[in-house]
């Protein structure tokens, strides 16, 4: 199984794309998928669904979602599959599991890369350090399970995962001015920042943190690009030209 959260929320088992029949469900499986290979107290995910229906009906309703759902399970993995819908979904003391089987989770992979390009910035070495953490920024596609409408505990993993991708993005960017690749980080944050989407809209734009954060980031290249072009002046405390 392959999950992405790190955007509009994505599972994918056995190369088919699980497509959630009901906004509960689709709820439910973007918990899970926010926490994959480890169990989701049943209360947590009652707790979620409130935003879909009454509290005393919650329960109820979790379970429906857990049915439908491995049966859209049913369907991915076919005749022949070792794994069943009640060991990809499984029924835990307390709550329930998303089993990967080993597959791919994005948010693996964003700390995995993102750790490293920590530990390469610690070390000095800022090659290292740009290319991985960029390599981390890569696996976002707009803000953590986008399109969601999370509760109290989706909503506190959310705000974790942004607040990663807003730490990565900023020592991305010490690492490419300590290279001194001022006109390439110029582009490729305007590159981001255009992928991110249009600013402008009447009601805030989802992802408005990470693209303010890539704006004031746009500026201070800019002022540094423009320091390093004028003789003799360099910037006290920033980045040696």
């Amino acid at each position: 199984m392959d999950i992405e959260v790190l955007g509009e929320p994505r599972v994918i088992e056995n190369g088919v794309p699980v497509t959630a029949p009901t906004p509960e469900s689709r709820h439910v499986l973007a918990v899970l998928a926010a926490w994959p290979d480890r169990v989701v107290p049943a209360a947590v995910l009652a707790d979620e669904l409130a935003v879909h229906t009454r509290p005393e009906h919650a329960r109820a309703v979790l379970h429906t979602a857990v049915r439908r759902l491995r049966e859209r399970f049913a369907r991915s993995l076919g005749a022949g599959s070792v794994r069943t819908p009640e060991s990809v979904l499984s029924t835990r003391p307390g709550g329930y599991l998303l089993d990967t089987g080993g597959g791919r989770s994005d948010v693996r992979e964003f700390a995995r890369e993102s750790g490293a390009g920590y530990r390469a910035m610690g070390r000095g070495d800022f090659e290292q350090a740009a290319l991985r953490l960029r390599r981390a920024l890569a696996l976002w596609t707009g803000p953590a399970l986008d399109g969601i409408d999370a509760g109290t505990w989706l909503g506190a993993r959310i705000e974790v995962l942004d607040a990663d991708r807003l730490a990565v993005l900023g020592q991305w960017v010490e690492a490419e001015l300590a290279l001194g690749r001022y006109r390439e980080l110029r582009l490729e944050l305007a590159g981001l920042r255009g992928r991110a989407g249009p600013g402008g809209r009447t009601a805030p734009h989802p992802d408005c943190p990470y693209l303010e954060a890539l704006r004031i980031a746009e500026e201070r290249v800019e002022a540094i690009r423009a320091a390093c072009t004028t003789p003799r002046l360099t910037l006290a405390g920033a980045v040696r030209c």
